[in-house]
């Protein structure tokens, strides 16, 4: 499948890279990471990257403002993204050839030619995987490059903490900061934050439910939001404050965003990829998403996260 991949890189003058609506630090890393090594590789190729612009993550990377009509005869590929649904700009139908690169469990196969890796701690490190193989075959690796795959391996592991980071992972991390790009700086914009955020992580440690199943959970209404001047999106990166509790083993936090409620599913060992299927989502076993549409949903959400912990403690 890599081969593949290179030879179709190598044959394709424009190339067009997304990734997913609402990106995180491997969406971007991976997706940029991706862009930057075509571009040292292949000087001459036409690369660009796209997708809605989130001003929290522009320190990673800018993305490119291009016409429909550049799709015409292009490469696109998409990087760590599950489903069509969530990719960001619709029109990456629009090329001649589509190609997913994905961490994620492959419930929707889209695409002429898939490379996905569950076993993978993160899109980011798929992309290192990708240069380790092409690096004979003519792929390149610099500065930036490395940069951004960086940030999305870092990002996706919670700083090399989440159970998905393995031998590998710490392997590709320590090459990748060969390139003396400033990890300090790289971190200190990952992690700091706003003083309105630090207040709203005071208000969830203090208000948060926990259920004797073993279930954490918070609703964030659009009032709190406002109230502590945060935005959803930084209301959703706070999930893993609930993770250090003890005797939680699964918890979620309800975000209001305009006309839904964003979903964010954690756990220490319960299954939880399917209880956001049934909702509108999905994603890794142990770290999902989903979406519902009334304040009602949550209750049976909380129960399905009630009934996995409890199923999972007679194990």
């Amino acid at each position: 499948m890599k081969a593949e991949i290179v030879e179709l890189i190598k044959s394709y003058e424009r190339i067009i890279v997304h990734r997913h609506v609402r990106p995180d630090p491997d969406a971007i890393g991976s997706q940029g990471g991706l862009a930057e090594m075509i571009k040292a590789s292949f000087p001459e190729k036409e690369v660009y990257v796209v997708g809605e612009t989130y001003d929290s993550l522009l320190f990673l990377n800018e993305m490119d403002s291009i016409p429909d009509d550049y799709y015409k005869g292009a490469l696109v590929i998409v990087c760590d993204t599950a489903n069509q649904e969530r990719i960001s700009d619709n029109r990456y139908k629009l090329g001649e050839k589509l190609v997913k690169i994905d961490h994620h469990p492959n419930h929707d196969p889209y695409g002429d030619l898939l490379w996905v890796d569950t076993t993978s701690s993160s899109t980011s490190e798929l992309m290192y995987e990708l240069f380790l193989f092409g690096k004979d075959k003519g792929l390149k690796l610099n500065e930036k490059a490395a940069r951004l795959l960086f940030a999305g391996i870092v990002g996706d592991t919670g700083r090399f903490l989440f159970p998905s980071t393995n031998i590998k992972t710490f392997r590709y991390a320590a090459d990748l900061l060969e390139y003396k790009f400033d990890p300090t700086s790289l971190y200190d914009q990952l992690y700091n934050t706003t003083a309105e955020v630090v207040h709203l992580q005071g208000y969830i440690l203090q208000n948060f439910k926990h259920d004797p199943s073993g279930v954490a959970y918070i609703s964030i209404t659009k009032e709190m939001l406002e109230k502590f001047n945060v935005t959803p999106t930084d209301a959703s990166q706070l999930v893993s404050l609930l993770g250090n509790i003890e005797n939680v083993l699964a918890w979620v936090f309800f975000v209001e965003e305009k006309n839904e409620i964003r979903v964010r599913l954690r756990s220490r060992g319960p299954i939880i990829n399917t209880i956001a299927g049934k909702y509108n989502g999905g994603g890794h076993p142990l770290a999902s998403g989903a979406t519902i549409y009334n304040w009602d949903e949550t209750e049976a959400i909380i129960k399905d996260l009630e009934d996995a912990c409890l199923q999972y403690k007679k194990q």
